[in-house]
């Protein structure tokens, strides 16, 4: 798989990702504030910090795949 091909691939992955953490960090404060038990909006709130955690290092490996992307397709100088 090429470096374009995985920054194609990463960056939007990640950016999805990122999104739908943030939404389950909400989710998990509004089960908080509905008071339900602890165990529940601790597991969930964790959880959504595992999802958004991982967007953001699906988007980073999409950042650094574009730029050994750029490097790779510079031109050499001499």
């Amino acid at each position: 798989m090429t470096h374009k091909a995985k920054w194609l691939l990463f960056s939007p992955l990640g950016l999805a990702t990122i999104g739908a953490g943030a939404s389950m960090v909400h989710w998990a404060g509004s089960l908080k504030d509905q008071q339900v038990p602890t165990r529940k909006w601790v597991v969930a709130g964790t959880a959504a910090l595992v999802v958004l955690n991982t967007g953001l290092s699906l988007f980073g490996r999409g950042v650094v795949e574009k730029v050994l992307h750029e490097v790779q397709e510079r031109p050499h100088r001499f």
